[in-house]
């Protein structure tokens, strides 16, 4: 006969207290994302698996979690995924529904992601490294998924550029040249600036999966910056890269304020009641600390507010 091994985890723990998040990290599989006439996209991908727990309860049961982790995500290469948000949410639905104990299930998921494209002026093949972030919360009011992306870029001190600009009108008004002339040098020719590599991270929740395209997200937060940066560039692109960031400086707050726009403008279609999270760390180079700025807010204000600038 078999014998019954006691349930540890359903017995009542030494100090009842409850938990909001009990579960396992650093899972990784293979996940398909399926692109329309194209073979799909393999992604490997790391999991974060949370439930919820009651103060009457000793532990959560792990090894069905990891049980729910390797059914979902197995179906998921199986059958490729247009939303990968929607693999965490399929995960946080089926972990709520086989907990009878919690209240609340969360999945969050990291990926690399790899796109082509052509280097800005000398048109090599190269490639763009970004972060998928994905995520979902399922209640038993409903399911939100998150979908977002943390890419890096280029920007450049427009406080530091602006002392270069005044050296530079000083040192050709001391030369005689022309006001006129002055000027139209310094239109035509950005003045130096300590440059930074900034990070921009931009992510979208809303109730069930958001309307947004990934590319077209990675595309907003690379855009924020003062420049794109490129895998491969020859002296043609580096030239490429520095004009343009130095032709568009950007404080850390700037970058967090386009991305803002970019979002309003590239996603008309998403609810007032979408919630955005946007991000900007930036690497000082001439600083031993680093510049952050960031902004949550529901879309709806967002659009009000970028709204009034164009009044």
């Amino acid at each position: 006969m078999t014998q019954q091994l006691p349930d540890v985890q359903a017995s009542s723990p030494d100090i009842a207290v409850g938990l909001n998040r009990v579960g396992v990290t650093g899972v990784e599989k293979l996940v398909k994302v399926a692109r329309a006439d194209k073979c799909p996209i393999i992604l490997m991908a790391e999991f974060e698996v949370y439930v919820d727990l009651p103060a009457w309860r000793k532990g959560a049961d792990m090894s069905r979690n990891m049980q729910v982790v390797d059914e979902i995500i197995e179906e998921a290469v199986s059958e490729p995924t247009y939303r990968i948000e929607d693999v965490c949410g399929s995960v946080a639905e089926r972990l709520l529904n086989k907990h009878d104990y919690t209240t609340k299930a969360e999945v969050e998921m990291k990926a690399e992601y790899i796109t082509r494209e052509e280097t800005p002026s000398s048109g090599l093949q190269t490639q763009n490294t970004s972060d998928i972030i994905a995520a979902a919360t399922a209640t038993e009011d409903g399911t939100r998924e998150t979908i977002g992306t943390r890419v890096t870029g280029m920007t450049v001190c427009p406080c530091s550029q602006g002392m270069s600009e005044s050296r530079a009108r000083e040192t050709l008004q001391g030369l005689d040249v022309e006001e006129g002339v002055i000027e139209q040098f310094l239109d035509e020719v950005p003045q130096p600036g300590h440059s930074q590599r900034g990070h921009a991270t931009v992510t979208i929740e809303s109730e069930g999966a958001p309307e947004v395209d990934l590319n077209d997200l990675i595309t907003v937060a690379r855009d924020s910056m003062s420049a794109r940066i490129y895998n491969l560039a020859k002296r043609p692109d580096e030239d490429h890269m520095t004009y343009e960031a130095h032709s568009d400086a950007k404080f850390v707050e700037d970058c967090v304020r386009a991305m803002a726009e970019g979002v309003v403008r590239e996603f008309p279609d998403l609810p007032d009641d979408a919630i955005v999270m946007m991000k900007q760390s930036n690497d000082e180079s001439i600083h031993q600390h680093n510049a952050h700025a960031e902004r949550v807010a529901k879309l709806a204000t967002l659009r009000r507010e970028v709204s009034q600038n164009d009044t």
